[in-house]
């Protein structure tokens, strides 16, 4: 099985779409808001939010083979609010620059526990977009829990809102 490049380069679109609208969100909250824990492993909108932009930046590194560097342990919103549209740039740069036989190409790469694996591109980029949905989905439920309403962020929306521009 693969899929083409094109649905690879949408499938990023609508993750950095979705991203955008959840940043723009959390905006709003106050500070108390933003870090609430809320006993998860990330614990926090703002800690989501930032584990989402870290897998997204490792994710980018690994399937570039740029070197991951090690970056501050804290990541504020402002900081996510600068950072996270300028990976998405980049990551657009590299979609960009995909075919259908590079989608289908074998990426080799190292986690974080330095074990290397075998995998193309394709099983790589959708894993990024559903790490974020999944991610994205717990902040819309912080929200929610704090009497917030999220932003719609499913998939459908994003494509009812491609073929409205269209």
């Amino acid at each position: 099985m693969s899929v083409s490049a094109n649905v690879l380069r949408t499938h990023l679109d609508y993750n950095a779409w979705a991203s955008q609208r959840l940043l723009h969100a959390a905006v709003e909250l106050s500070d108390d808001e933003l870090n609430r824990d809320f006993g998860t492993a990330d614990r926090s909108v703002l800690g989501a939010l930032t584990h989402v932009f870290r897998a997204d930046r490792t994710w980018l590194a690994r399937i570039t083979g740029s070197p991951n560097r090690q970056y501050p342990a804290e990541t504020s919103l402002a900081a996510l609010q600068t950072g996270w549209p300028a990976l998405q740039e980049r990551w657009k740069t590299w979609g960009a620059g995909l075919t259908d036989e590079t989608a289908v190409a074998e990426i080799v790469y190292e986690d974080l526990k330095g074990r290397t694996w075998k995998q193309p591109s394709w099983q790589l980029v959708l894993h990024v977009v559903n790490h974020g949905t999944h991610h994205r989905g717990q902040v819309s439920g912080f929200l929610r829990a704090m009497g917030r309403t999220p932003p719609p962020l499913d998939l459908v929306f994003y494509y009812r809102e491609l073929m409205g521009a269209a």
